[in-house]
């Protein structure tokens, strides 16, 4: 019961270590997602087999750590990230997958971009976070669905497109799409693409049009009133402009 609730203060406390800790974790993350992505530009070799069963035992111990420190295996594994977990640990066993499935392993990205407890230190130590929470949460989704989306237009598409040899084109393929610039280079006949591009343009559009929408919208922070509900408010507000209830405001006293 000890290690297990160390571990909780490590996974979700607020103390010094427990944001260190978090820190660390993301900045590995960020270079595991990067090696699978570098990885899949070469032939597998020795010290790639290596490298990915060490990267096998760190996100399993991980995916327990997290599952011990959650505490509700049902709630835990109707989370979308756990089962992006699980996929990826099925990939690093090399009987289970063929070259191109093994491009799945980027899902990690999923719990790697959608690290919102990584967000929520960020807005409590830095104003920048706190006056931008909406404009990096809409990025954050753009990113997501981008990378996610790029990875199935690789397993779906290489190998039968002579034009998707790697990451790189399944990307720009999703973000001329996603953009509706579609140069025309790269385009898919048969009826799997095709509907694969239809779900990019109209999820994706919308996403892009909201992370366009919070970054021109007047500049407001997210902070409830206790008293009429009112979510967003001016920076610098004393009272909320709806019920005017002094509000109290996190601020530094800085210009916004």
């Amino acid at each position: 019961m000890a290690f297990r609730a160390a571990l909780d203060r490590l996974y979700t406390g607020d103390t010094r270590a427990a944001q260190v800790f978090r820190g660390v974790m993301f900045v590995i993350e960020v270079a595991i997602v990067s090696f699978f992505v570098t990885a899949s530009f070469m032939p597998q070799s020795p010290w790639i087999s290596v490298t990915e069963m060490i990267i096998g035992v760190f996100l399993l111990l991980d995916f327990l750590a997290r599952w011990a420190v959650c505490g509700n295996s049902g709630r835990y594994f109707r989370q979308l990230s756990t089962w992006a977990d699980l996929v990826v640990l099925a990939t690093l066993i090399p009987p289970l997958f063929n070259g191109n499935l093994l491009f799945l392993r980027v899902l990690r990205a999923v719990r790697l971009f959608r690290s919102y407890q990584i967000l929520k230190d960020l807005r409590g130590h830095y104003s920048f976070f706190r006056k931008n929470a909406e404009a990096i949460e809409a990025s954050v989704n753009l990113l997501v669905f981008i990378f996610i989306t790029s990875a199935l237009v690789y397993v779906v598409e290489a190998g039968r497109h002579p034009k998707i040899g790697h990451f790189v084109d399944a990307l720009y393929f999703t973000v001329s799409t996603l953009t509706t610039t579609g140069f025309g280079d790269i385009t898919f006949e048969d009826s799997r693409g095709r509907l694969l591009s239809i779900f990019i343009m109209i999820a994706g559009v919308g996403l892009f049009l909201r992370l366009v929408q919070t970054i021109f919208r007047p500049a407001r922070i997210l902070h409830e009133c206790p008293a009429c509900g009112l979510s967003r408010h001016e920076p610098d507000s004393v009272h909320c402009r709806h019920c005017g209830l002094v509000l109290h405001i996190r601020s530094e006293g800085i210009d916004f």
